[in-house]
């Protein structure tokens, strides 16, 4: 189990707090800001396991209060399967502990908000969706497996869908619901899961789920723009941090 101590314990309920926030603002975000603050404090692995319960606590509301799940479901079952595929194996990387772990959590970081802030949004075609649904698929779970962020390129392309905008907010509910369990299970088949960073992600709920309302509750007195800019530059430089901290 991760070493607990007063100040730790205070930067994980800030970490889940803020990464509520950021959820309850733009409607995602939440594994990535806690994915980034706790990869900078404690080990990419001990991180992933500590976002698990908030996460899929978060992404399930999400996912439950969208319009049509059984459409969604028979449209992305195909992605969905080789998240799955992707990320159960490919949790050994992450559970290898190399310091090129904290390196590639720090790219994906920094591409993901480099894309969101200048990257121009494609559209893709419905005959498309039929072969490149299960890459994209397959992409994300590896990246999953690997960093613990599941947002590259699952996000993107679900954007690229022209999906209505409640269509899009379910969507992503789903693709994070079933990626949290896949790392979940990719965690456990690799033996890297600790009942006390299980117990300790579980008391996170609460924090994140605070910061979901008051970022809901802010949503309407700030620009969402605005506030995700400014998040996604500060994505950057923390992304930037994890990537350049093995080399020097």
């Amino acid at each position: 189990m991760t070493e607990l101590s007063l100040p730790f314990l205070a930067a994980v309920i800030g970490t889940f707090i803020i990464a509520g926030l950021v959820k309850g603002v733009t409607g995602m975000g939440l594994p990535t800001v806690a994915m980034g603050v706790l990869g900078a404090l404690i080990s990419p692995v001990a991180a992933a396991g500590l976002l698990l319960v908030p996460s899929a606590v978060t992404n399930l509301w999400q996912l439950f209060t969208g319009p049509d799940f059984m459409a969604l479901i028979r449209r992305l079952w195909p992605m969905m399967a080789m998240i799955v595929a992707g990320t159960v194996p490919g949790a050994f990387l992450l559970t290898a502990g190399s310091h090129l772990t904290v390196a590639a959590l720090g790219f994906v970081l920094v591409a993901y908000a480099l894309y969101s802030l200048f990257g121009k949004q494609p559209v893709i075609p419905s005959k498309a969706e039929k072969w490149l649904s299960p890459l994209i698929g397959l992409v994300t779970g590896v990246i999953t497996g690997a960093t613990g962020v599941f947002v590259i390129p699952a996000v993107p392309y679900l954007q690229a869908l022209n999906l209505g905008r409640d269509d899009l907010v379910q969507a992503l509910g789903l693709s994070f619901t079933v990626s949290t369990g896949a790392l979940f299970a990719g965690l456990a088949w690799h033996g890297a899961l600790d009942p006390g960073n299980l117990l300790l992600s579980s008391l996170a709920i609460l924090p994140a789920l605070l910061g979901m309302w008051a970022g809901q509750a802010l949503r309407s007195r700030i620009s969402p723009p605005a506030f995700r800019r400014g998040f996604l530059i500060c994505l950057v430089l923390l992304g930037g941090e994890l990537a350049l901290r093995p080399w020097f």
